[in-house]
């Protein structure tokens, strides 16, 4: 595991298992010039165990249960569904978990606007982690966490991209009684070095402290293609693709190298749950398409269809086809952008406030000058 000979970028997700289970403590994390995190071993001290390799989402992939169940839906209390980046899925399934006492598990921001997986048993919590954050969260720590927490007796609801759902699959060994498995559909993963260095630009340009950024902020009832942030207690709004950053990910010039060859683009998957936002339901059910978005649901285990049938009461759904879902994302990669190579080139050579200068062409909250 890690660099070598016959290594390539494209076989890594970074999902960092492979450091959370080496017992040796042989292999850690490096960021590379692009800003992604990729596995490192130190030769000296690994035992030769093959356990990294045994829960390497990418060498050991999902099959699924082939019987698959496909749904619509949107949260009753508006509440719920605003706060969500669909229709309210996530927020309902977690509710559910909190209210038996179990811990869930999904993206937050940390301390210096980092994206990072962390716990939440609280509903106060639960506000850290829901909506969707175009960045690859660390991982670090947190398996062998949910590990304690289903060893204690503890309910788990873990969400993540599907190769870090694997990995947790993969990671627990079959140990996983009390887990629920909830993995999304995925466009990929943005660099996280780009992201830390965009959020000090936007701390410098707005002379303050970031404390929130949402992508898809919904109070113009636009399925979400607003974003907002807040610089100390300031808040500025603007469409989705002005903001440089979201342009840049759109536009798939910082999406990690193996996301352009994901191997979970498929409605076939080893999770309880596949969740996200449901893109062209109006041609299926029109009158669910009110701007205020909608989560495709995809039921892959008995546990799950259980789970559905208690929280569906709290919404309104559809029963669909497989052919009524199959969005771009369920069926192939992101391909990556024809001058990929050059952006990042320039993201490694530049300082970033010029960087950010020469692929925006922008100023904030105006309308974009449309560089990439």
């Amino acid at each position: 595991m890690g660099k070598g000979k016959g290594w390539e970028k494209e076989n890594c997700c970074g999902c960092q298992a492979c450091k959370d289970i080496c017992p040796a403590g042989a292999i850690h994390m490096y960021m590379d010039g692009e800003g992604f995190l990729y596995p490192e071993t130190d030769e000296g001290k690994c035992t030769g165990c093959g356990l990294c390799e045994s829960v390497c989402p990418l060498k050991n992939n999902s099959r699924g249960s082939g019987q698959e169940l496909y749904f619509g839906m949107q949260a009753k209390d508006d509440r719920t569904r605003y706060s969500s980046s669909s229709g309210g899925m996530f927020p309902l399934l977690a509710s559910e978990v909190l209210k038996k006492q179990g811990v869930v598990y999904g993206a937050g921001y940390g301390s210096r606007m980092e994206v990072l997986h962390k716990s939440a048993r609280n509903s106060g919590q639960l506000e850290g982690i829901k909506r969707t954050k175009y960045v690859q969260s660390s991982l670090d720590g947190i398996y062998r966490e949910i590990q304690r927490e289903l060893e204690q007796g503890h309910q788990v609801l873990f969400c993540g991209t599907p190769c870090q759902a694997q990995a947790l699959r993969l990671f627990l060994g079959g140990k996983d009684e009390g887990l629920i498995l909830v993995d999304l559909i995925c466009y990929g993963v943005a660099s996280p070095g780009i992201w830390g260095d965009y959020v000090k630009y936007l701390e410098r340009r707005y002379k303050g402290k970031m404390k929130n950024f949402s992508f898809r902020d919904k109070r113009n009832r636009d399925n979400g293609h607003t974003c907002s942030f807040m610089i100390d207690d300031r808040e500025e709004a603007l469409p989705l693709y002005q903001d440089v950053f979201s342009r840049m990910y759109a536009g798939n010039y910082s999406i990690r190298p193996s996301c352009h060859c994901c191997r979970f683009c498929k409605t076939e998957r080893s999770s309880d749950f596949t969740i996200g936002d449901f893109w062209g339901i109006e041609k299926v059910r029109p009158g669910f398409d009110d701007g205020m978005g909608n989560s495709l649901v995809i039921v892959h285990t008995k546990k799950a269809e259980e789970l559905w049938k208690e929280l569906k009461k709290e919404t309104r759904w559809f029963a669909c086809q497989k052919e009524d879902v199959l969005q771009p994302r369920l069926q192939t990669p992101t391909m990556a952008a024809k001058r990929r190579g050059l952006f990042m080139k320039a993201y490694e050579r530049l300082p970033f406030s010029l960087f950010i200068n020469l692929v925006g062409g922008w100023k904030q909250g105006r309308r974009a000058k449309k560089v990439l």
